[in-house]
């Protein structure tokens, strides 16, 4: 028959701990923060691949960290990172959205295409935002990951 032994709870009794610093952990922040980072991502990539014209001397570049078209025109630009971070993020169920758009008035005719003026050709399009939302959305879930893994070495290395 066996003898009983002695067993030390000290160390699981700091695991129940930190599993519940870790569910009291806002999560609501956590997936507002990587939206945001996602978004930064993405402007970053659009904003290099946006063209900078001969007339408008980079409006529909500026476009996407501004409000307004007239403000894009007035030359003032702010930072990709900054320029996400200032953005709101809804909640509709279990999603977290947020609207990166550029308010130049164009940016739909040098996104798509567009007919030449005298209406006898075909501009092709730059596929600027398309072709930059498809590379962040197959980077999204190496990115997601990372963030999570700090958000969990975060919980469990701090007591």
């Amino acid at each position: 028959m066996g003898r009983g032994g002695r067993v030390d709870l000290r160390q699981l009794k700091a695991f129940e701990r930190k599993l519940a610093k870790l569910a009291r952990g806002d999560f609501e922040r956590f997936c507002e923060a990587a939206a945001k980072e996602l978004a930064a991502r993405l402007l970053g990539k659009v904003i290099r691949r946006t063209p900078v014209g001969i007339v408008d001397g980079g409006t529909l570049r500026r476009g996407w960290t501004a409000k307004t078209h007239a403000e894009a025109e007035s030359g003032s630009s702010k930072n990709a990172k900054e320029y996400a971070e200032s953005l709101s993020v809804q909640k509709q169920g279990n999603v977290y959205e947020l609207s990166v758009i550029n308010p130049v008035e164009y940016a739909q005719y040098i996104e798509f295409g567009h007919r030449t003026s005298n209406h006898q050709g075909w501009v092709e399009g730059r596929f600027m935002m398309t072709i930059s939302a498809d590379e962040v959305e197959q980077q999204a879930p190496a990115i997601l990951e990372r963030k999570l893994f700090e958000m969990l070495r975060e919980s469990f290395d701090g007591d």
